[in-house]
This record gives C-alpha cells, structure tokens and sequence, in this order.
C-alpha cells in the first residue's frame, strides 16, 4: 500500500509541477507597455477599415484646435517611419457651425492637389498669427496667397464632393464615439488616448486584429 501512494503522489506531483512553472513563468512576463482602458480603449463597436488588407490609422482633427496644431509635428515626424502596410488617413470634423468652413478648406485642398503645400500654413496662420479664417472669402484670400487660384478654390469648397466628405467625416466621428480632437483610431477598433498617441499607435498596430463580429 505504502508503494502504491507512493505512486500516485508521483503521477499527480508529474501532472501539477508543469503547471506551477507555466504559471510562474506567465506571472514573471512583463506588463504590455500600454493598457486597455488606461493608453486606449476599445470601440463598442468596431468600425470596418477602409483598406480591410491593411492596418488603418484614422486622425480625427480641426484646424480650429490648437491641441491639434501641437500634434502636427508628432504626426508628421511618424509618417515618416509608418510602416507601407498601414493606411493613414485625416478627416476634418466639423462639430460646429465655426469649425466648417477650416473642414471645407480641407477636402477643397484635398481634392485640388495643394494639401501639402496649405496644411501647415493653414495653422500656422490660425494659431501662430492669430488670422481670422473663419469664411469662405477669408479662406479664399489665404489660399490665393500660397499660389491657389481663386476660382477653383471657391468652386472646389462648396462642390459636392466636399459636401459629401465633410457629411461622411462627421458621421465616422459619431461612429467612433469621437468627441473632441485630436482624436486617432487604430484599425476602427481603438481609440487612443495616451499623451504617447503614436507610441500607442505602433503598439496597437503591431497587436493581433480582433475578429469583427
């Protein structure tokens, strides 16, 4: 008999050891670097990325709001080193009548090739020379000054296709849950919201896609 327990406690002793180690060993992994709920949250309802075969990072943003303006440079410094399998894309909100027309001069920009050559300006001139920009004609005059010509500024800020990209921008931002800007979405399921936005960004798109129900 004494043989016989003897046995058993090494079956079970053979059968409890791997997963006391296992265990010790997972308890011992460091921490992710950034945490769900904390650095960014996930979406209740995730949104379908524009590219499906690709990694998507959506920024939210107004030239109206300064925080966005000190993003900028964070932005672009990332875009350099952003992976070629991920897609990013900007979108101009509008939550109010006086963010419209700054979200109109965007897609009108946009859509007539010049958006490399006003975006930064375009801040620049609200935040940094305290210009007020805030009408189709105030808009039309900047941009005649960084060589647009007027005609096909105007026309490209009230056309249809404008229309249809400021209505569609405002829509994702009611999808994501956006409230205020800037505002960066990973993959159409995390919102982040960590001072270290791209860091976050890197650390989301490196992380398994969640299957979409």
């Amino acid at each position: 008999m004494p043989h016989l327990l003897r046995r058993l406690l090494l079956i079970l002793l053979a059968g409890v050891l791997p997963l006391a180690i296992a265990h010790a060993a997972d308890s011992s992994a460091p921490p992710p670097p950034f945490q769900e709920g904390k650095d960014y949250i996930r979406l209740p309802a995730a949104v379908p990325p524009a590219a499906p075969d690709k990694a998507e990072v959506v920024e939210l943003f107004s030239y109206t709001c300064p925080h966005c303006r000190d993003l900028e440079p964070t932005v672009r410094e990332w875009l350099k080193r952003k992976p070629d399998n991920v897609v990013f894309t900007r979108i101009a909100v509008a939550f109010g009548a006086n963010w419209e027309p700054s979200a109109r001069a965007y897609y009108a920009a946009e859509a007539l090739g010049v958006l490399d050559k006003v975006h930064q300006p375009l801040f620049d001139a609200i935040h940094r020379e305290k210009r007020k920009l805030n009408t189709e004609d105030e808009l039309a005059a900047f941009f005649v000054e960084q060589g647009v010509d007027q005609e096909a500024f105007r026309k490209a800020y009230k056309s249809f296709q404008t229309e249809t990209q400021l209505r569609r921008g405002n829509q994702l931002a009611q999808r994501y849950g956006v409230r205020g800007v800037p505002a960066v979405i990973v993959n159409g399921q995390y919102d982040v919201r960590s001072p270290q936005m791209f860091e976050v960004v890197d650390f989301l798109i490196a992380k398994p896609a969640v299957p979409q129900s």
